[in-house]
């Protein structure tokens, strides 16, 4: 079953005097490169959440966000004044820094300041933040779910579209095998042609030598072994299809090996049917890539 990289969930949930808000979103990638916006003051979220995401995620570029509030009765949070003075210091340091650089940054929300390490007092959150941390990470599991089955979705949509440019492959490749035919004629009366030409301008004539050239045009233009590799990459791309977990870079590097025959092909073409085929080979082979790079 083929997965998209690409994919997006959000949820929402409360418990308590807390409530919170999720957002995971992925992009293609090489490897999988996951990336946190979470409370760091919840011992072991992050430990948790990651391990939930890499059990399932091989590749792509993921962006998990978490936002969390409580509402707390009048006067229950407090501020600690150095810590919030700190805080404040580093955000006017960063923006002094950025703005030197032309780089324009959000504005900071007071809920965004609050949330960070230091600004509240030890009183004003959970001294164990066990319970809320279970809550939160049971809450994500529905979330991921949902997240993989639009990434699910989406690799049924890339799965029909490679099904069909691997017909298209496979159908250009039953056209070339049809015109080698008509080459082989015309070649062997260019050839002879040819020879006949420099057998009457030549003195003498070494016929091993003739029969050594022969051989050696036949063999640079002869692309038997191209279009049975053709044929066998198309077997070996609809087996890839079929199979569980990652299968995107076995199948990137069996589209760089259909981009390598169809070069050849068009380079020892020598007949315009056979090079219109090659580049036509080489279109398909160039969008089927694209839609691989979308594949976990």
């Amino acid at each position: 079953m083929v997965n998209s990289m690409t994919g997006f969930a959000a949820r929402t949930g409360q418990s308590g005097e807390y409530s919170w808000s999720w957002d995971l979103r992925s992009l293609n990638s090489k490897g999988l490169d996951l990336r946190m916006r979470v409370p760091d003051w919840i011992d072991g979220l992050e430990v948790g959440l990651r391990g939930q995401i890499t059990g399932v995620l091989k590749r792509g570029s993921l962006s998990l966000g978490l936002k969390l509030s409580r509402e707390a009765p009048e006067g229950a949070v407090e501020i600690d004044p150095a810590g919030l003075d700190r805080v404040l210091g580093a955000l006017a340091h960063v923006t002094l820094a950025a703005e030197a650089r032309g780089v324009a940054l959000a504005q900071a929300r007071a809920s965004d300041i609050l949330s960070m390490k230091g600004v509240q007092r030890a009183e004003g959150l959970a001294s164990d933040t066990t319970v809320l941390r279970d809550t939160l990470l049971a809450d994500f599991a529905p979330l991921l779910k949902d997240f993989l089955e639009m990434r699910a979705r989406e690799g049924t949509a890339l799965q029909a579209i490679l099904s069909e440019q691997l017909d298209e492959v496979a159908r250009l490749r039953d056209g070339a095998v049809e015109c080698l035919a008509a080459r082989a004629a015309k070649s062997a009366a260019a050839l002879k042609a040819a020879l006949t030409r420099v057998l009457d301008a030549a003195e003498t004539v070494d016929d091993a030598r003739v029969a050594q050239e022969l051989a050696m045009i036949a063999v640079k233009a002869d692309i038997t072994e191209e279009l049975d590799r053709l044929a066998a990459h198309v077997v070996a791309a609809r087996a890839l299809l079929q199979e569980d977990g990652p299968i995107g870079r076995k199948l990137d590097f069996l589209t760089q090996e259909f981009n390598r025959e169809a070069n050849t092909l068009c380079s020892k073409s020598q007949d315009v049917a056979l090079t219109r085929i090659g580049l036509d080979l080489k279109t398909v082979i160039d969008q089927m890539r694209e839609q691989v790079q979308n594949v976990e």
